[in-house]
């Protein structure tokens, strides 16, 4: 792509150039080289990409659930044939280190594989004789037209949590995806559509008539409107929200282990993931050494260019979004948090230009403070001391979302104890990243997530298709 271009819109299987006349740059975050434009398509470009899913879902609805599952077959081949190409755009467009792209794509993969199996995911049940001579049986059958709203940071494999298993159970689709993969696995025009554009956008998806519901990853705030307005429209709405995830340390866990898994969940992907770890609260005596470790890892860990050997973590995506970063942190100093290690003038001499933040982190982090209480989305720790579990649980408690939690510790019975009483939708014990895969749900609960049925696995099934029961006498 030349610095130049305009990314065309993809609709009823043809590129289509869009007539917007606004576009935001696609630029390398470590570089600052500008790769290309997205445009900010409207109304117009919403209809018609939802007109071309609308003509095709007849036909593609009637296509046998094995026929379609071969489609997505070949889509996991042409991803796995063509897995390092991706990933160095992916490094290049969004600053990841080149391991984590990779990552990325072969957790996408993985929900690939699994909306292989819409044969049987799609079976219904039956019951002979509910009542002397009459039958009953549910079917599961798809309902339309979907929408897929996703974020910036992991652009192949979230839409890879929705889009595949919606065309799986026969529905058509518009969404931002590796479009053009999917054209070359086999899927008809109009099967899969792809409109690029920003708040414009999302309201004509939202309120579109014609489109029976929406799946949508961003910020808490966006999806309890986007989940407001949607289902005020009659569809139904999967809106996943942002985090605040804390990990506790007890004094019995396995330090080396711990810190390993505490080091990878703050500072991979640059912060810049829901699942992200963000407030470290070690209990007891465990939290001295857990904070020394910490500190000692996170000193040594390698900005840089993520195409680059040797790199540990790359920049934040924007500047725009390096200033917000580097706000939460001297907000935190003011409020009284302690900055043991500083990350703001974090620089790479070899891309100056580069969107730097280095690993930061705060000692003394309160739920009241915005640093110990919101998302920051960047590459910064929290630490905080507890008492007890029970401390430790009450002040995540405190806090308004509920994505994901991890306790570290060799014992069973606090591991029971946690993962019972933690409130949280996605549990860790001894793990950092609580990542389902891709035949379990995904999402929060409380203020990261509003709907019901979740991200993939069978959630995803059973969002994209609606159980008939029929019951019959002959």
């Amino acid at each position: 792509m030349s610095s130049n271009a305009t990314i065309p819109n993809f609709i009823a299987g043809n590129w289509v150039r869009s007539a917007a006349a606004d576009a935001l740059p696609i630029s390398d975050p470590a570089t600052g080289e500008c790769l290309g434009h997205t445009p900010l398509s409207g109304r117009a470009e919403v209809d018609a990409a939802v007109q071309a899913a609308v003509r095709a879902f007849p036909g593609w609805r009637a296509t046998p659930a094995v026929e379609r599952a071969r489609v997505l077959f070949h889509l996991k081949a042409l991803l796995e044939q063509h897995q390092d190409d991706l990933a160095r755009s992916l490094t290049r467009e969004h600053g990841k280190v080149l391991a984590e792209s990779h990552g990325e794509i072969q957790r996408g993969i993985e929900n690939v594989e699994h909306a292989c199996g819409i044969p049987s995911l799609m079976m219904g049940d039956t019951l002979e004789d509910i009542a002397r001579g009459i039958d009953c049986e549910t079917v599961r059958q798809p309902l339309g037209v979907f929408a897929v709203i996703t974020p910036y940071n992991f652009p192949v494999m979230i839409p890879l949590w929705f889009w595949p298993y919606g065309v799986a159970a026969g529905n058509t689709v518009v969404v931002k995806p590796s479009e053009q993969l999917a054209t070359e696995a086999g899927l008809p025009p109009g099967v899969l559509n792809v409109v690029h554009g920003s708040r414009e956008a999302v309201t004509a998806i939202l309120e579109h008539p014609d489109i029976k519901g929406v799946s949508f990853v961003g910020s808490s705030q966006t999806a309890r409107l986007v989940y407001a307005k949607a289902a005020e429209s009659g569809k139904r709405v999967q809106a996943l929200g942002g985090a605040k995830n804390h990990m506790i340390v007890l004094p019995d866990a396995d330090l080396d282990a711990t810190t390993d898994a505490v080091v990878s969940s703050v500072y991979g992907s640059t912060g810049q993931r829901c699942l992200a770890g963000s407030v470290i609260l070690g209990v007891g005596e465990a939290y001295r050494p857990i904070k020394e470790r910490l500190l000692e890892r996170a000193a040594a860990l390698r900005l840089g260019h993520g195409l680059d050997h040797g790199v540990d973590m790359g920049p934040v995506i924007s500047a725009k979004h390096r200033e917000r970063v580097t706000r939460f942190i001297g907000q935190g100093e003011r409020e009284g948090a302690a900055l043991l290690l500083d990350g703001r003038s974090a620089r790479v001499p070899r891309y100056p230009e580069g969107h730097w933040v280095g690993p930061t982190v705060l000692e003394h982090v309160t739920p009241d403070m915005p640093v110990g209480r919101e998302e920051i989305f960047g590459p910064v720790a929290g630490l905080a001391q507890a008492g007890s579990l029970d401390q430790a649980l009450d002040l995540v408690h405190r806090n308004q979302y509920g994505n994901a939690i991890s306790l570290f510790t060799t014992s069973g019975r606090a591991a029971r104890e946690f993962r019972y009483r933690a409130g949280i939708s996605m549990i860790g014990i001894n793990l950092g990243v609580v990542a389902p895969m891709a035949f379990f749900p995904f999402g929060g609960s409380r203020g990261s997530f509003y709907g019901d049925l979740k991200a993939q696995g069978r959630d995803a099934i059973a969002f994209y298709t609606d159980q008939r029961v029929i019951i019959s006498r002959w």
